[in-house]
């Protein structure tokens, strides 16, 4: 019974010093700023094209623009200085044909790339839970 009590404790105060991590670490630094996330989006850009499954979205598009508009869209995100001015998720997907697949096959790729660059994996969740919101209005068809 001590024992359950210690190791509930351990666990409530590893709870607690995850958000405390996140408030004195923003996250943007943890990425390493405007010159990690753009390190990190040439990598992701490299790994889309080369997947089979989310390849065939992305050759076509102005690859440069794409990357570009991905960093100022994550910097926003995790809290940069960045500014975004591209076109909303559900107006630029609109006509693409984005399955939850497709989606899902994305997010793999771009936790590949976050693993690669090293970024830890409590920042990774941050970011990704930062834009999960965004699933809504990138799928444009039920598979």
């Amino acid at each position: 019974m001590k024992k359950s009590i210690i190791a509930l404790t351990l666990v409530a105060c590893s709870a607690l010093a995850a958000p405390a991590f996140s408030q004195t670490t923003p996250l943007y630094k943890t990425f390493g700023e405007k010159p990690g996330l753009v390190k990190l989006m040439d990598d992701f850009m490299e790994r889309l094209l080369a997947d089979p499954r989310t390849g065939p979205h992305f050759k076509p598009a102005d690859q440069k623009h794409v990357k570009a508009q991905l960093v100022d869209q994550i910097c926003v995100a995790i809290g940069g200085p960045c500014v975004y001015k591209g076109a909303d998720m559900k107006t630029s997907h609109s006509n693409l044909d984005i399955t939850k697949s497709d989606f899902n096959a994305l997010v793999e790729v771009l936790q590949l790339a976050m693993d690669a660059q090293g970024i830890a994996f409590g920042a990774q969740n941050q970011l990704l839970a930062k834009l999960a919101p965004m699933y809504r209005d990138v799928i444009t068809v039920k598979d």
